[in-house]
């Protein structure tokens, strides 16, 4: 079985097509052909080991990847939500050989749903993790109907799904963009653009005088855009900060593990990618082949939208 993984963390170079065992299907699970397989920056983390004391797989080769599309090629027992031949997604927790780079995965059935309707694999696959990330972060945060979230890094995967997540639950969105990503963080949904950089907090402000009700800090700038959040108000984190424990803000770090296997989570986002509430957005595709290529123009920055890597 091919996949594309490392033997040695490091650089993208360190990637090459690697050979891995076949994974055996048991009850409750189902086994995907892979089609596409989305690259997200924490893949890169995890090619140059920054995740290593956590695998519980101590050698090699190390396959990443949290994203993938292809179509059913076995259902375990228990499972009929998808039946053989079905175009469907799914997350997959990576450890080990065990990640989505790879042409044929075994994953928890109640981590795959059926693809959207109208929609390829190569799009399908950037749907699951960082759609899933957004409503967990939504979520955790539990703001109400008319209260208003900042989103900053709204241009990339993540921070697009929270925008377009938060307009359908009713919340007013306040987001950051570059002056050249501006038309298209308006178009994702934002009610206000606000130039992003070092004094985002203070732009938001001018906006919002009281302050944010939540904050999505999809940019990962941690204390420096805390300002733009009120007193005891509600901040997600996807690298795991926790805050300086000042003015009673709520963190919450995000943590897409805990919902990998929400099925009715990945269901309802499957639903609201097909309704269009969802957009789905490819930058570009690249045979698994040139999976080290794909690494080097995510980290080179600027990308909007995903890099697929097609099987």
């Amino acid at each position: 079985m091919r996949a594309v993984g490392v033997t040695e963390f490091g650089g993208p170079e360190a990637l090459h097509v690697v050979d891995v065992e076949p994974e055996p299907l048991g009850p409750g699970q189902v086994r995907l052909r892979v089609e596409a397989a989305a690259v997200n920056p924490t893949d890169t983390h995890a090619r140059s080991g920054a995740y290593a004391d956590r695998d519980p797989v101590k050698t090699p080769p190390w396959v990443p990847g949290m994203d993938l599309a292809g179509v059913v090629t076995e259902v375990g027992e228990g499972v009929d939500h998808l039946a053989v031949g079905d175009a469907a997604m799914g997350i997959v927790v990576p450890f080990g050989p065990h990640g989505a780079y790879r042409e044929d995965k075994v994953l928890p059935a109640n981590s795959v749903v059926r693809a959207p309707r109208g929609v390829d694999a190569v799009a399908a696959s950037t749907l699951p993790m960082n759609g899933l990330t957004a409503r967990l972060a939504l979520d955790l945060m539990a703001l109400a109907p008319g209260q208003v979230l900042a989103v900053t890094g709204a241009a990339g995967a993540f921070g697009g799904y929270v925008v377009q997540l938060a307009e359908a639950d009713g919340l007013t969105v306040v987001a950051d963009a570059s002056q050249a990503d501006e038309q298209l963080v308006r178009e994702l949904g934002a009610d206000v653009v606000v130039r992003r950089g070092d004094d985002v907090a203070e732009r938001i402000r001018e906006h919002f005088p009281e302050g944010v009700d939540g904050l999505a800090d999809g940019s990962v700038q941690d204390a420096q855009v805390l300002p733009a959040v009120k007193d005891g108000g509600a901040v997600a984190t996807v690298r795991g900060y926790r805050g300086n424990g000042q003015r009673g803000l709520r963190f919450f770090p995000t943590l897409v593990r805990r919902v990998a296997e929400d099925r009715a989570a990945l269901d309802r986002l499957r639903q609201q990618a097909e309704d269009g509430v969802l957009t789905l957005r490819v930058a570009r595709t690249l045979p698994m082949e040139e999976a080290a290529e794909a690494h080097r123009q995510l980290e080179r920055g600027g990308v909007r939208g995903r890099i697929v890597l097609t099987f």
